[in-house]
């Protein structure tokens, strides 16, 4: 059960509107579910703010399903990425209110009692069209966290002017993820320019010297802009749920 509706439920007690018996049965689940080939955390939602996310690759669609479905019923809301093939249809199937999301290759389930959203924003910068995969995961994963999303697309260091021009959005950001491929240098002007946290995540976009990401990942990581962090190649996710932890600190 997610924090919000906890709160929400101990509200309702202290005013009078629920009993505390139901109040313990609305709290009695048990913390972890097994399906047999999966465990399922269901008090990571009050322990972290977001219920367990499910990561699509390498599950079937039938197991995809099956998690996705257990999470929702407690009323948390569910976010699966890297959904694939068949899964999509499979999960409005069963869920008809899931949010698809073609590009992000994401399927997403809201709380039935949604969390406040972020003063702050979440600004996602992405070098090139072709990183919007990446860049768009990392969007509705901030999104399902209760962050309010900006966005700067096709901005790469090749046409610096498109970035440059610009600046009044980077300056009014709580966070900013930057999203590049190729060379995976957009991040190093970015943090030269931002006064807030640049999160950068290299993508797997590029000829073969990028080497599937990694040439990004060491330009990232050898970034010398101050204030850069660095997640894994072509971890949207990852560097959206560390934005959304800092705007809801």
């Amino acid at each position: 059960m997610r924090r919000e509706r906890v709160r929400d439920l101990l509200t309702r007690v202290a005013d009078g509107s629920v009993p505390v018996d139901g109040a313990l049965a609305a709290l009695d689940a048990e913390p972890v579910e097994s399906l047999g080939f999966a465990m399922i955390d269901h008090h990571r939602a009050l322990r972290q703010g977001f219920p367990e996310v499910v990561f699509g690759g390498g599950k079937t669609v039938d197991q995809v399903v099956a998690i996705a479905r257990s999470i929702a019923e407690r009323g948390d809301g569910v976010l699966v990425t890297r959904v694939a093939g068949d899964a999509g249809e499979a999960l409005r199937a069963a869920m008809p209110d899931i949010e698809l999301n073609a590009v992000a290759r994401t399927a997403l389930v809201r709380a039935s009692v949604p969390a406040a959203p972020s003063k702050d924003s979440v600004l996602i910068v992405t070098a090139g069209t072709s990183d919007l995969p990446v860049a768009e995961e990392a969007a509705v994963t901030a999104d399902a966290m209760a962050c309010r999303i900006e966005r700067l697309t096709d901005v790469g260091v090749a046409g610096i002017h498109r970035l440059l021009s610009k600046r009044e959005v980077l300056d009014s950001a709580g966070v900013i993820i930057v999203v590049a491929g190729m060379d995976g240098a957009l991040a190093s002007v970015v943090g030269g320019l931002a006064r807030v946290p640049v999160i950068a995540v290299p993508t797997s976009i590029g000829y073969g010297a990028s080497f599937q990401g990694l040439a990004p990942l060491l330009t990232m990581l050898n970034s010398c802009a101050a204030g850069v962090t660095v997640v894994n190649i072509d971890n949207g996710f990852g560097a959206a749920v560390a934005a959304a932890r800092i705007l809801h600190r």
